[in-house]
């Protein structure tokens, strides 16, 4: 008998092979084997001329998807089917969730099987898994596959639907989401906050104290109350006026009252006055789920989401973890008795607690689900997996998490000791912490928010002596410290991550996707860890609040999650969940019927930004990125935003400063020593540069050069401007080839270059300074890649398969790498400058070709 067994991936291909008897034939569909039409060219002809073609979707019979097969996928189709073909079977084995039933179902579709059909599920894929997979198969659950496919149409009727009125009002390629919309209005509204936050300054006072003829063990005093009453901190200062907001139950010290109290308290006797000794336990945190495992690996290792999921997904192909879509924190016995084995063989019976733990429900969470866990009955040590980099990285924090869920509680104590010092009329009481761990428990194993338990067990200890009440204290130091209360924190991806999943927001498995999707258009950028909003988030943000205040709603977004959980459950009818969302009385149709006409593009792209002082001025968001205007003289004067200045960062006096420039138009530093033309410094949509003569009609393009990291416009004279525009300067004849050895700079930074190859310079290496010897040095180190190719710049993943992409120089000049592709760059294209939506349409179009 010969079975056809069909999963999502390649690499779950070659994993669940090892695991099958003979007679099986194992497949990939390489994911979604079927989807809406993405555009028009994939509408099939007897179609294009319904209404509703373009949607995809029939609003008027019951919401009737269209399915085709994209151009990619129908080698894939042909080729599942002629395997069908000398098939006595077909199981479908993807993954255990709504996608995975809804690509099982979608394949039925298609591949139109004439022998037996079986659902084969499972969470891990090991020896036992799969065996007993193969004991117990099941129908396609078709609750589930009404789920997956009501999502997709609700995604695509808000996205059609919204998307081309943000076209018409605001700027072209601008998009709506369901969920990514509410995930934009979660950072504006944090970022308006910051807008409006006003920084108070208070100061208090810390001692260095230790018992009486004791230096050696001294410890830290902060001073808490001042003659009976509480001293302001941070929390006492309203955000939005930087004012006390209760003065009168507070004591507000200044700078000059600090110093005053201080050189007082420095002839005060001190006594300690109070000791308070608590003894508290502590558990584990619960497995990892898919939200706090995005959320963990972003803290400790600042994984993306999207990389988190892309590592997951490998680790579980490769038989070592379970699957990594879930929102359960359930762990199978099984699991549980493999980390209390490994708990005993690593620590120790003493660090095993004494019955088995588990945690409690998520909310919607599927029962049947497990956590993220290790695979199998017993788990693979993170050393002997022979993982490297990321992924050891990942199952590691994984592997210790899920061990931690079954050792014993972490037995701390903390002592809090009042010391007063006391001079004349006046007291003041000084707080000193102390904590000891008595036992450290699951902290062997794993301290949240720590790569290293064993460090982490130092630095959560602080030592206090043994002091008794009414002991002399001595003081040794005392400090006036100054402090500034700080703004809310923009989030990250682990703390967007959180507010997502605390507001019901989208689902655990869309977390990565969503926090993508706003990245790539254009919606917010990275600075570090944190996500700042554009200003076009905040056009966007505004439109839909004002018109369409239940797109960026998270209740009502989340209402709308809670029933697709009542559909996969068989609760809901999908029709009429679609009907009231989308024809509805107070549908989105209808309600972007109503108002279209009633939006003003002009109104849409000026921005309602919270700064103080504009007085007439105006920030805008057009076609070509952002822009203010304002009137000086009676003259209205409009000037681009700099790329480099975000919404966070903007201010009146700043708006002043560019419109002022812009009327006043640039100042010469002088004028260049061999052309005779005037020297400038401007700045740009992409930052500060030097350019060399003005834009003319003749003169269109005038040489300009970005300043280097670290320069400000201000500091660059006469001397530096016209050694920036002699870029990319020749530094002479390599001593090998005789070629020409330039220095310039690019978009990744300074470089050298040699006969195509491109070297980055070192830290400590200075572009305008660096001389032939050095550059050959630089070009003989060993690049990055093979057969003497060397890295330029790495772009990153590609935003739709993951696939690292590089750009690269080598024997036969510069290239993409992408995956294991090499693409060249068209001629004349500058290497240095080459940016992700660039290579994306340069894969895309060798894809075409």
């Amino acid at each position: 008998m010969k079975s056809l067994v069909i999963v999502e991936s390649p690499t779950k291909t070659k994993t669940i092979k090892k695991y099958l008897p003979k007679g099986y034939v194992v497949d990939s569909s390489m994911g979604h084997i079927r989807d809406l039409p993405s555009s028009a060219k994939e509408i099939p002809a007897k179609y294009k001329k319904e209404e509703w073609s373009n949607l995809g979707i029939n609003v008027d019979d019951r919401y009737d998807p269209l399915y085709v097969v994209p151009a990619g996928k129908k080698k894939i189709v042909t080729k599942l089917k002629k395997e069908l073909k000398d098939a006595d079977e077909l199981i479908l084995a993807t993954d255990e969730d709504r996608e995975g039933e809804a690509i099982s179902w979608h394949l039925t579709e298609l591949l139109k099987p004439k022998v037996p059909v079986k659902r084969m599920v499972f969470r891990e894929i090991t020896k036992e898994a799969i065996q007993s997979a193969l004991e117990n198969f099941r129908d396609i659950d078709m609750n589930l596959v009404h789920a997956q496919e009501t999502r997709r149409i609700l995604d695509r009727l808000a996205g059609y639907t919204i998307s081309p009125l943000l076209w018409k009002k605001i700027a072209p390629g601008l998009s709506a989401g369901r969920v990514q919309s509410v995930a934009v209005e979660f950072l504006v509204s944090r970022e308006r906050e910051r807008m409006k936050f006003r920084s108070a300054t208070y100061f208090d006072l810390k001692a260095q104290l230790s018992k009486e003829d004791d230096k050696k063990n001294s410890f830290q005093g902060d001073l808490t109350y001042l003659n009976g009453k509480r001293l302001a901190s941070g929390k006492d200062f309203d955000e939005n006026t930087g004012k006390l907001k209760k003065p009168d139950s507070v004591v507000l010290l200044l700078k000059e009252d600090s110093e005053k109290l201080r050189d007082l308290l420095n002839e005060a006797s001190w006594s300690v006055t109070d000791i308070d000794v608590k003894t508290q336990k502590r558990n584990p945190a619960p497995p990892f789920i898919t939200s706090t495992l995005q959320q963990e690996a972003n803290r400790k290792f600042g994984f993306s989401a999207r990389d988190t999921m892309s590592i997951a997904q490998k680790l579980y192909e490769n038989g070592l973890i379970t699957y990594m879509r879930t929102d359960s924190m359930n762990l199978s016995g099984q699991a549980i008795n493999a980390a209390r084995n490994e708990v005993e063989k690593q620590y120790g019976e003493d660090y095993l607690f004494q019955r088995v733990r588990n945690y409690g429900k998520s909310k919607g969470a599927q029962e049947a689900h497990e956590a993220i866990r290790p695979a199998g009955s017993s788990f693979v040590h993170p050393e002997k997996s022979g993982l490297s980099g990321r992924q050891f990285k990942l199952y590691d924090l994984i592997w210790k998490r899920t061990i931690a869920t079954q050792m014993a509680e972490a037995k701390l104590e903390f002592t809090n000791v009042t010391i007063t010092a006391k001079k004349d009329d006046t007291e003041a009481d000084f707080r000193s912490n102390g904590k000891k761990i008595l036992f450290p428990g699951y902290f062997r194993a794993y301290v949240e928010g720590s790569d290293d338990p064993d460090a982490a067990l130092e630095n959560q200890e602080n030592f206090l002596p043994n002091m008794d009440m009414g002991e002399n204290i001595d003081l040794h130091d005392l400090e006036s410290i100054s402090h500034e209360t700080k703004p809310p924190a923009r989030f990250t991806e682990a703390t967007l991550v959180k507010e997502l999943e605390k507001r019901g927001v989208g689902r655990p498995s869309t977390y990565a996707t969503i926090i993508s999707t706003i990245q790539d258009r254009g919606y917010a950028q990275k600075a570090g860890k944190t996500l700042i909003p554009t200003y076009t988030a905040f056009a966007v943000t505004e439109l839909l609040e004002k018109h369409f205040p239940e797109i960026v709603d998270s209740d009502f977004t989340s209402s709308l999650e809670d029933k697709l959980d009542q559909i996969a459950k068989g609760k809901y009818d999908p029709v009429k969940y679609l009907d009231d969302y989308y024809k509805g009385k107070d549908g989105l149709k209808e309600k972007v019927d109503q108002r279209e006409d009633k939006i003003d593009p002009q109104e849409a792209r000026l921005l309602d930004l919270p700064i103080e002082g504009l007085n007439g001025m105006q920030v805008h968001v057009g076609r070509y990125g952002p822009y203010v205007k304002g009137e000086i003289d009676g003259e209205e004067v409009t000037t681009s935003l700099p790329v480099d200045l975000d919404p966070g960062e903007l201010s009146a006096k700043k708006i002043r400063e560019l419109i002022k420039a812009e009327k006043e138009g640039p100042k010469s530093l002088g004028n260049h020593p061999e052309t005779g033309e005037p020297v400038y410094v401007l700045s740009g949509r992409y930052g500060p540069y030097v350019q060399l003569g003005e834009v003319t009609e003749e003169n269109k393009k005038p040489k300009r050069v970005s300043l280097l990291k670290g320069m400000k416009p201000e500091d660059v004279d006469f001397d530096l401007a016209t050694s920036l525009l002699e870029l990319p300067r020749t530094l002479g004849e390599h001593p090998e080839t005789g070629k020409e050895v330039k220095a310039g700079v690019g978009r990744y930074g300074p470089f050298v270059l040699h006969d195509g190859t491109f070297k980055s310079l070192k830290k400590d290496d200075n572009v305008l300074t660096i001389d032939l010897d050095r550059a050959v040095q630089l070009l003989k180190e060993k690049g990055k890649g093979s057969r003497g190719s060397s890295t330029i710049a790495e772009l990153g993943n590609h935003p739709e398969t993951d696939k690292p992409v590089k750009v690269m120089t080598g024997r036969y000049g510069p290239y993409l790498k992408y995956g294991k592709k090499n693409i060249s760059l068209p001629k004349g294209t500058e290497p240095e400058k080459v940016s992700m939506g660039d290579a994306v349409r340069l894969i895309d179009e060798k894809g075409k070709k």
